[in-house]
């Protein structure tokens, strides 16, 4: 029995990264309520947090804005006509997983919980693991050479 050939990365069709967020952002506010990480909470802890969070909105705002410009999807599922290597892009691979890192780390920290930066590395090996290996591979097979230079000159993250 052969599987057939889709133009897209083999990524989980149960697998979404804004979930897998979602899901270390609401385990972090868990953590907190059942086992609190004490330190002191001040006003700068928390506006440093909700700081982190809205870099991590705009992140993703301008990687969609990138998308929408050349007209490609956003689906990680999905099949990509265009390879962005601008904007945002010209600084980080994957502008959108870093946003929800950023988010993962800030909503925590503006509630005056630290199970955020708990969960972040977490967070980032579980969307690397499900989604940007595939991605990448994908990438790199569809548009070969002109990834890997990409790849060589920006970084994973940051």
């Amino acid at each position: 029995m052969s599987r057939e050939h889709t133009d897209s990365p083999e990524i989980n069709k149960n697998v979404h990264p804004p979930f897998i967020a979602l899901f270390y952002l609401v385990a972090a506010l868990i953590m907190q309520k059942f086992i609190p990480i004490p330190f002191e909470t001040s006003v700068i802890i928390k506006t440093a947090g909700l700081g982190l969070a809205l870099i991590g909105l705009l992140l993703g705002l301008s990687a969609f804005m990138e998308f929408r410009k050349v007209q490609t999807t956003l689906d990680p599922h999905g099949s990509v006509r265009t390879l962005v290597t601008d904007g945002i892009y010209r600084f980080t691979r994957n502008p959108i997983y870093l946003g929800f890192f950023l988010m993962v780390i800030g909503f925590p920290l503006n509630y005056g919980s630290l199970w955020g930066l708990v969960a972040a590395p977490f967070f980032a090996a579980t969307v690397s693991r499900l989604v940007i290996e595939k991605e990448e591979a994908y990438l790199e097979k569809k548009f070969q050479g002109q990834y890997t230079n990409y790849s060589l000159r920006v970084r994973r993250w940051l």
